[in-house]
């Protein structure tokens, strides 16, 4: 069974830092481009970056770009996301995601609230 355990979040305030984890069981972790998403209530999910499955390659959101970086940990199944300079609104839930096949796998996400 695919699982995805995010952790990390908090409150933070504008300019400041996090980082969230994610801990991955069930697959075959290295086999596998991982992706951040986050969503606010009321909206659609929004992308924010992924990395390949050897961690050579990062993409990210133009919303990001420059203030959070991805990394990963293929010996210990761990993703990250360290989030630098951070705004009011990058305040979401955050999700690590994989697509495996036809299915879109999530964990229960980790809330990211910036305010002074």
């Amino acid at each position: 069974e695919v699982q995805l355990v995010e952790s990390g979040g908090g409150l933070v305030q504008p300019g400041g830092s996090l980082r969230l984890s994610c801990t991955a069981s069930g697959f075959t972790f290295t086999s596998y481009d991982m992706s951040w998403v986050r969503q606010v209530p009321g909206k659609g999910p929004e992308w924010v970056g992924g990395i390949n499955k050897l961690g050579g390659s990062t993409l990210y959101a133009d919303s990001v770009e420059g203030r959070f970086t991805i990394s990963r940990d293929n010996a210990h199944n761990f993703l990250y996301l360290q989030m630098n300079s951070l705004k009011p609104e990058d305040t979401a839930v955050y999700y690590c995601n994989v697509r495996i096949g036809p299915n879109d796998y999530w964990g229960q996400g980790t809330q990211v609230t910036v305010s002074s």
